[in-house]
């Protein structure tokens, strides 16, 4: 599957989904879930907890309440805060699920930040090589508009040279 790596915040990107950077407990702290968190409304850390606890690798669904969205993919790549680290194996799933649950959801677009890394401890460059791999061997059913997402300048840069790597 093709998609599109871009720079900016997850939480004023217009898409029928936006994928959260979980933990397992699906409460939404710091980083992507903080930035979403603050976009939507205290509601959808309300109806992500209500969903929680997941498995790691695993997804819930939400409302997206005042975000540019129809839904809110909480993928659950690391433990619950302060319980480890995500791993390759958590990545690789938390994508795989939440691209799987956007097509079954009927998406055509989603925005997915770099999960597992940041907060979550996993180094930024093997992380999104992981996702990349995961992105481009998916075969979607509804899904056209793909973005990979990242924050800042030196988070692009990192992410833009991973997924290059994984291309060449």
């Amino acid at each position: 599957m093709d998609f599109d790596v871009i720079q900016g915040d997850i939480a004023v990107q217009s898409a029928d989904a936006l994928v959260n950077a979980a933990g397992t407990s699906l409460r939404m702290g710091s980083g992507v879930a903080g930035a979403l968190r603050r976009g939507a409304g205290p509601e959808i850390n309300e109806e992500a907890m209500a969903n929680g606890p997941v498995d790691l690798g695993e997804v819930a669904v939400t409302d997206a309440y005042d975000l540019e969205a129809e839904y809110v993919v909480h993928a659950a790549a690391m433990p619950h805060y302060g319980d480890g680290k995500a791993t390759e194996e958590s990545i690789r799933d938390a994508t795989r699920n939440a691209l799987e649950r956007a097509d079954d959801l009927g998406c055509q677009s989603l925005v997915i930040p770099a999960l597992g890394c940041g907060v979550a401890g996993f180094d930024l460059a093997e992380g999104a090589e992981i996702i990349a791999r995961e992105l481009q061997a998916y075969e979607p059913s509804t899904l056209e508009d793909v973005r990979f997402i990242a924050y800042d300048e030196r988070e692009f840069e990192t992410v833009r040279r991973a997924v290059r790597r994984r291309q060449d």
